[in-house]
């Protein structure tokens, strides 16, 4: 079966073509700035051939139409006709509670995602306009929807509501929901397959470390606790986001900025975070730089605050599920940098957390274990690979409704 894998966001769009017989990924690509100057699509096949093709691309079903002409070119393609697609797999950030699970795409589930959107006015419509489009263009083919949040549903009620008057929470659903869900499924998962240990019977940290950072405590295969919120603003500090903070501190700070709600949503979700602190980038690898090579002190505290942020919830999730059984780093910084990785474990030996220096030096962006041999704690790197974690469930759905 091949899948369309599409990831819309607000002005782009990423997607692969995945060949379920042998996970190939056929082709490969993002189109951007749509409904904006100077749109085009970056496509890259799985031999190695690439094209950029620049357009006036106003909406997401003219980016869509794009890709599905590329994907069919004779230059660039990777099929013949569009009958080729069997489905498509779609990443929705928001499932709220109504979504516990992937979903087959019905008229009755597009109405509960669009019931979805307030809960994240940013991504839902976009997201919804990859359906919609689909729709439109390949009315024949089966869609299915992959939740950002579903895989945090199994999480405890006291777990995941706020000690705000429950009422709130009746009225507007307001608690913590989650995210990086996909991501943080497909690499504990993962982490079993390669250890060949029983998914459902671990005690497993997931990292999820990059531009937006969460890490997950999985318990017995079921996520009970994880950093992100009621929105991605909580929890880790990130690229651009400031992570925990004290309500009252947001208070101060818009009576003596003489600032607004949605000054403020900008200033904690943009200009904060590593950003904030280091005033060098959002980007973890040049404040590294900054740090270590022109030992700029803001950026090192930038990186000391990350680090410490993600210890604190380590051990936090150890204390919560009694004990670990394998710690795994993922996305951006987790697969790429073993400073971080180092800078995190040190001095967590106690726990049974060991790290082996030859191991982790240099290691980027691979599946490997590197925890010493008589560690207690398996730590292990895992490259996440949320799309074919989409594709996959996809498959499965599809493949069950044909039976």
């Amino acid at each position: 079966m091949k899948i369309l894998v599409l990831n819309c966001g607000s002005s782009s769009i990423k997607y692969k073509l995945i060949n379920m017989a042998n996970k190939e990924v056929m082709a490969t690509g993002v189109v951007e700035k749509i409904g904006l100057k100077g749109s085009f699509l970056k496509h890259k096949r799985s031999d190695g051939t690439k094209a950029q093709l620049e357009g006036e691309i106003l909406e997401h079903q003219v980016g869509i139409e794009y890709i599905l002409g590329v994907l069919l070119s004779e230059k660039y393609g990777s099929i013949k006709d569009l009958e080729e697609i069997d489905a498509v797999g779609h990443r929705v950030v928001h499932g709220g509670e109504a979504f516990n699970s992937s979903v087959f795409i019905t008229d009755e589930v597009i109405a509960k995602m669009e019931e979805c959107i307030d809960l994240a006015p940013l991504h839902n419509p976009p997201n919804l306009k990859g359906i919609y489009a689909m729709q439109e263009l390949l009315p024949n083919v089966p869609q299915v929807g992959v939740f950002d949040t579903a895989f945090h549903q199994t999480m405890p009620d006291y777990s995941y509501m706020y000690a705000i008057p429950y009422s709130l929470y009746e009225k507007y659903s307001i608690r913590r929901y989650g995210f990086h869900g996909t991501s943080h499924r497909y690499v504990s998962k993962r982490a079993c397959d390669i250890l060949g240990v029983d998914y459902t019977t671990q005690k497993i940290i997931t990292c999820h470390m990059g531009n937006g950072a969460s890490i997950t405590a999985i318990k017995n295969g079921k996520s009970m606790d994880t950093s992100m919120g009621f929105t991605p603003l909580e929890g880790l500090i990130m690229g651009t986001r400031s992570g925990d903070l004290d309500i009252g501190a947001v208070n101060y700070i818009m009576d003596r900025e003489n600032i607004g709600t949605r000054s403020a949503n900008t200033l904690f979700n943009k200009h904060s975070g590593l950003l904030g602190i280091s005033g060098v980038s959002s980007d973890s690898r040049e404040i590294e730089d900054a740090a270590y090579k022109n030992n700029n002190k803001r950026a090192l505290l930038a990186i000391e605050m990350f680090n410490y942020r993600v210890k604190k919830y380590i051990g936090s999730y150890i204390a919560a599920m009694g004990g670990i059984d394998i710690l795994v780093f993922t996305g951006g910084i987790g697969e790429n940098s073993d400073q971080h990785r180092e800078d995190i474990l040190k001095d967590m030996e106690y726990l049974g957390l060991t790290i082996d220096k030859a191991k982790n030096d240099g290691m980027r962006g691979k599946e490997m274990v590197i925890s010493k041999p008589e560690s207690k704690v398996k730590v292990m790197v895992v490259p996440t690979d949320e799309e074919l974690m989409i594709a996959q469930d996809t498959l499965n759905i599809v493949s069950s409704m044909k039976k």
